[in-house]
């Protein structure tokens, strides 16, 4: 389990997750964070970077579910984390219907 502040989410989660009040947004932290690595601006990424430290946006990027990362955030994170080296990204995770 991820622990941050959850307000300091709140004003991440009005700008990225705009289907769900922050309040609602704020119980599921890694979602703000996964919102924030993928699709966040270059001033909120390093807020966020500042906010929550490289490895909790590990665990985050280690745990993401399908479609929580496109393929340009993904390489980017696992670059930028430490997580692949060159030409070895690990592949996006896919959903697995039982």
């Amino acid at each position: 389990m991820i622990c941050v502040n959850r307000e300091t989410l709140k004003s991440f989660a009005s700008k990225y997750l705009c289907w769900k009040t922050p309040e609602d947004a704020a119980v599921m932290p890694e979602r703000i964070i996964a919102q924030v690595m993928n699709m966040g601006d270059y001033s909120d990424v390093q807020a966020l970077v500042t906010l929550v430290g490289d490895d909790v946006l590990r665990e985050v990027l280690t745990r993401a579910e399908a479609g929580q990362f496109n393929e340009r955030s993904w390489a980017y994170w696992h670059y930028r984390l430490g997580l692949a080296d060159v030409d070895h990204v690990p592949p996006l995770p896919v959903r697995r219907f039982a």
